[in-house]
């Protein structure tokens, strides 16, 4: 196609942004059950709006490089057919890999409920089966894979080249190029910013909120390469200015200092702390009696077991949506606040964790994760909180008691049968009293199973995670009943908690606070501990160190952002968690969500699970002392990773 500089110019960008909108499409329709319950015709318009902004922004990013080459006044690069094979060239691949990574992140959303970010790279730059993953998400979703090349190739048959002959002698082409370029290059900083109004900051990823009702909509709204290009050389940690030092500490202090009591009544146990792979709520029969009109019976019958024996919440919450933000929330009490912990310069501060603070006390410690010994950076962060030994992928295979690679699931880890067993043999060779944790694996996508459980639990439901979760509930019956018969077994404290959620089929769960729903279980097999679901508390995976220390009469001074559960009083209780740019803060009976400014909702949760009805301006008292509680929050969080404040003062690990 031939044409003038200006008119290729539209043109192809205006392609471009159709088939961007398309890979939109695409990101809707692949994660419907999530986007669903916020679509209504009132929310089509924001929707639509904010994503022409998003997509705007994204796509004169990308594209930039393109637009320079194209409009700056030189003949040879629209007059010389190479230079123009070569602007085609780089027009298609820029635009056919920001599709691509929307395209892929429609997939890759539906275990983190964001956009990705720069830092997934990191995320996954210890992982050695990449490409392995990727062959197999190519495969299963291989109608994005077509899409993508339906796209490239429209991005190549449509793409109009700017041709030097329809500008005419040489002088009206270089002022028609300056006048373009000096008309373009304001309209391109405007697009990029997002905004025309001159003093306002470039909109960044937590603009999307002010075209959705729910955080998790934001996504749809966002783009992956906008997401990738703004999160690029950006400070994590940004201390707010809306509220004071000294309040800050008034309303929340970290600082803790612990000591025995009358219900410190595990004293001198071992500890055993059980993270299930993506083991929500909804999977657990115990939890969900009245769901399926009283039918509902769940995936876990062990666990459904453990739960009539165990201390735990109806109201518990995971500080995270991703593996890597489990670990420091379970076990050093800290959220996982914009970014994971394990992914950010502060991952380098001085921290503890229940390991290092037991190991004072006289306590061994071991940590078990049936993946590569790199896999997700739980060995350095096990390292960090002071752990002794760390038992995985390699360990296991060094073992001939046991089937080594055989036993390997082909993508992540260790099956988690045969690595519990292991576990259970290592811990019977622990000197006590120890602590000792475990990260499952085998509940969590691609959704296979042993070949030789295949028969025996099957998919249900059109739920692939169904039957990996029976699966691992099997493997931890099999452990409970090794380690039963081992004497350190009724002097031991347990604690089961999940990661995160994963593929969710019922919509309490698929709010942005069913999304984070997860199960949080103390089991003494002396039953030493009250039995029974607490109604009126709730909690989440910071309030575990803080409880787990309380109850093991622990003394010392310890930095913890959650809450002793044993003590906390019903409507104190509380839980937070980041959600695509939005603060999620529970207290009692009420959710607020703040975006850092503003409050966005405020919902009676427990009489509203589906989170129908925003009483922002009903409750000004509410709202008032949990906006104060937030930003304390915020404050602390912010200036304690800025200033390697994560211990007390005078307490280092490392």
């Amino acid at each position: 196609m031939s044409g003038t500089t200006v008119a290729a110019v539209v043109v192809n960008l205006l392609l471009a942004l159709a088939m961007w909108m398309v890979s939109r499409v695409a990101f809707f329709l692949e994660n419907y059950s999530t986007f669903a319950p916020g679509l209504s015709a009132a929310t089509w318009g924001d929707w639509l709006k904010g994503a022409l902004v998003f997509d705007t922004s994204g796509l004169l990013y990308v594209n930039l490089l393109w637009l320079v080459l194209v409009l700056l006044p030189w003949r040879a690069m629209t007059a010389s057919p190479a230079a123009g094979k070569a602007l085609r060239w780089l027009y298609v691949v820029t635009n056919g890999v920001a599709l691509a990574s929307n395209l892929i992140d429609s997939v890759y959303f539906k275990y983190t409920g964001r956009r990705s970010g720069v830092s997934v790279f990191s995320q996954f730059s210890n992982e050695d089966n990449i490409a392995s993953i990727l062959g197999g998400e190519f495969i299963a979703h291989w109608y994005l894979v077509v899409l993508m090349a339906a796209m490239a190739w429209l991005l190549w048959k449509g793409y109009r080249r700017p041709r030097v002959e329809a500008c005419g002698r040489p002088v009206t082409y270089y002022v028609s190029q300056v006048v373009a370029l000096l008309v373009a290059v304001p309209l391109a900083i405007v697009g990029m910013r997002g905004s025309v109004t001159a003093g306002t900051r470039p909109i960044t990823v937590s603009n999307a909120n002010q075209y959705v009702s729910r955080p998790v909509d934001a996504a749809l709204v966002l783009n992956t390469p906008f997401s990738m290009i703004r999160s690029i050389g950006k400070k994590v940690y940004v201390v707010p200015d809306n509220i004071s030092a000294a309040e800050a500490r008034r309303i929340f202090n970290p600082e803790r200092t612990f000591a025995p009591d009358s219900l410190s009544t595990q004293q001198g146990k071992n500890v055993v702390v059980i993270i299930v792979e993506s083991l929500g709520k909804e999977y657990i029969g115990a939890f969900n009696r009245g769901m399926k009109g009283g039918t509902y019976r769940g995936y876990t019958p062990f666990v459904d077991s453990l739960v009539s024996r165990s201390m735990t919440y109806r109201y518990s919450y995971a500080n995270g949506r991703i593996s890597m933000d489990a670990m420091p929330s379970i076990l050093s009490s800290i959220p996982s606040f914009v970014e994971t912990f394990f992914l950010t310069p502060a991952s380098l501060n001085a921290v503890e964790g229940l390991p290092s603070m037991l190991k004072r006390e006289g306590y061994s410690s071991a940590f078990f994760h049936g993946g590569h010994n790199i896999s997700m950076g739980f060995s350095a962060f096990a390292h960090a909180i002071g752990y002794e030994r760390y038992y995985g992928l390699d360990e296991y295979c060094a073992d001939d008691r046991y089937g080594g690679m055989d036993d390997f699931d082909g993508k992540w880890a260790i099956w988690d049968e045969p690595f519990l067993q292991f576990m259970a043999d290592r811990l019977s060779t622990q000197r006590q009293p120890f602590v000792a944790t475990v990260f499952t694996a085998s509940s969590h996508h691609p959704y296979k199973i042993p070949a030789q459980y295949r028969e025996v639990y099957r998919d249900e439901d059109d739920v692939p995670i169904h039957k990996c979760v029976r699966y691992t509930d099997m493997a931890l019956r099999r452990f409970f009943e090794r380690v039963s018969r081992e004497p350190w077994y009724r002097n031991t404290l347990f604690v089961l908690v999940a990661d995160h959620t994963n593929l969710t089929s019922h919509p309490e769960y698929e709010t942005d606070l069913g999304l984070y729903s997860v199960p949080i279980l103390f089991f003494t097999p002396d039953g030493s501990l009250p039995a029974g679901v607490n109604g009126e508390v709730t909690a989440q995976q910071i309030d575990i160190l803080p409880t787990l220390l309380h109850l093991l009469g622990h003394r010392g001074e310890a930095v913890v952002f959650g809450k002793d559960l044993l003590t906390v009083s019903a409507g104190n209780d509380w839980a937070v968690s980041y959600n695509n740019g939005i603060y999620q803060l529970v207290k009692g009976d009420w959710l607020l969500m703040w975006d850092g400014e503003h409050s966005r909702a405020m919902y009676r949760f427990k009489e509203d699970p589906l989170l129908q009805h925003n009483l922002l301006s009903a409750r000004p008292a509410e709202r008032e002392a949990m906006e104060a509680q937030v930003k304390a929050l915020i404050y602390q969080y912010m200036w304690r990773m800025n200033n390697n404040r994560l211990t007390p003062e005078g307490v280092l690990t490392r």
